[in-house]
């Protein structure tokens, strides 16, 4: 589905990622842990094609085309979506027609704006005065428009009280749900985990990947106890797993 090699990314002028490969086949979901400043939103920026991530070395191929090159609008046509951190607000374009944009039919808007609580949002400009929670379901509300086979989520759960997580983790598997289709999730907390079922987790430190598992659950555990310096240099204080021999596993 997504296919990552050596990948190295330059924002004004500094090396922010260095030599990133990760690999996600369609039907998986992989959550992404890291700490503030390591380069998350920098991987899906880069994934998505922004123009201010420039790629230095490395390839980024989806569904086995090579869209290193591709402008972010011809990435999201070959079916990837993502769900920023902090989306602008756009004064003088309705939420409504934006859903429509992005690709739902005039008689579904309603519909998917109904399941996410967003009916009465419709007809106001996009995120005008939105609260954090309202930011996330008008998001996830224009990716369940545009149906993405690939569903990039930068911090779902930042500046969401409890009643909004749910939703959010709901509309997500919505969109994951099919079995062709696959995830990269950013968060730091691990709260909309208990609503997405991922199946790999990854450490980014200093602008790598380490850690590389498929106990989403307990590399976040050990995160919460030790810290990422201590998962990334296998100092965790979670017993070792007997059955696979890792410190990071703990089942």
């Amino acid at each position: 589905m997504l296919k990552i090699e050596n990948l190295t990314v330059q924002v004004h002028g500094k090396i922010i990622l260095q030599n990133i490969s990760l690999h996600i086949a369609p039907g998986e979901t992989h959550v992404l842990f890291g700490p503030n400043g390591t380069g998350k939103s920098t991987l899906l920026g880069t994934i998505m094609g922004f123009e201010r991530y420039k790629v230095l070395e490395g390839k980024i191929y989806f569904k086995g085309q090579d869209i290193t090159n591709l402008t972010c609008d011809q990435r999201a046509k070959l079916g990837i979506g993502m769900m920023i951190q902090r989306p602008p607000t756009i004064r003088g374009l309705s939420l409504r027609k934006m859903v429509e944009v992005c690709g739902a039919k005039l008689d579904e808007v309603e519909q998917l704006a109904g399941q996410l609580g967003m009916t009465n949002f419709l007809d106001r400009s996009v995120n005008d005065g939105f609260s954090g929670g309202e930011l996330k379901r008008a998001e996830l509300l224009q990716l369940m428009a545009q149906k993405p086979e690939m569903l990039l989520l930068d911090e779902p759960e930042s500046g969401v009280d409890v009643e909004n997580i749910a939703l959010v983790g709901k509309a997500a598997n919505a969109i994951i749900g099919k079995q062709s289709h696959g995830a990269l999730i950013i968060t730091h907390l691990g709260h909309i985990l208990q609503y997405v079922p991922a199946t790999h987790a990854h450490i980014l430190y200093q602008g790598k990947i380490t850690c590389q598992q498929e106990a989403p659950l307990e590399v976040l555990r050990c995160i919460e106890k030790s810290g990422y310096s201590a998962c990334v240099a296998g100092q965790c204080v979670i017993d070792k797993c007997a059955s696979c021999g890792n410190k990071l596993c703990g089942r």
